[in-house]
């Protein structure tokens, strides 16, 4: 009979869960952090019932975007007053706040009623790694990303670059054409060459 109590406090209480939003697409990352917000992943979830959880959102700053939707991607705001739209693309608003692109994606995401605000009150977004001590020692859990991290060449060893599978070599006679300036003929190496040009690089 106690464990059953326990079960319970564990599924009524807010349990605070952790997002590293480094390198993850921010309208992808949304949908997730929303399910998380409105209390979906509970098995007591009921629409009109406000049994969500609170998520705190790092690295807001380093959120990646498919293409060119930074340049392309745009968000519009009107105040129902005469000349009162507005347009603001993606890149743009990311120099403002940092924060405000993953802000946005889950206003989006978000349910379309009454209960959206309260939701946003729960959503915690902090541009790097730095979150205040108080926040830290209420989050318990933490909400796998949606999309693999790529290594970067610099976290490579020399040893595993070494031991790292050649696809390919070029042969000897291929001919390699340096960019030049513009207006100017581009230069042909052939050769030795080649191996002369790759060192000044």
């Amino acid at each position: 009979m106690s464990r059953n109590r326990v079960i319970q406090w564990s599924t009524m209480a807010r349990t605070w869960w952790l997002f590293d939003s480094k390198y993850q697409c921010p309208f992808r990352s949304a949908e997730k952090i929303c399910m998380y917000l409105e209390g979906r992943h509970k098995p007591l979830y009921h629409p009109l019932s406000d049994v969500g959880d609170h998520v705190v959102v790092i690295n807001t700053k380093h959120v990646a975007m498919a293409e060119e939707l930074w340049r392309k991607h745009s968000f519009d705001y009107d105040t129902r007053f005469a000349g009162g739209k507005s347009r603001t693309t993606a890149w743009q608003l990311h120099d403002v706040d940092p924060t405000k692109v993953m802000h946005k994606a889950v206003y989006r995401a978000g349910p379309k009623n009454l209960l959206r605000p309260t939701l946003m009150r729960r959503l915690h977004l902090y541009p790097d790694e730095r979150v205040p001590s108080e926040v830290l020692e209420n989050v318990t859990d933490v909400i796998r990303q949606i999309m693999v991290v790529p290594r970067s060449l610099d976290s490579y060893t020399e040893e595993e670059l070494k031991n790292f599978p050649i696809l390919f070599d070029w042969p000897e006679d291929h001919i390699l054409y340096k960019r030049p300036p513009p207006g100017e003929p581009a230069e042909e190496l052939t050769g030795n060459t080649k191996q002369q040009a790759a060192k000044k690089k």
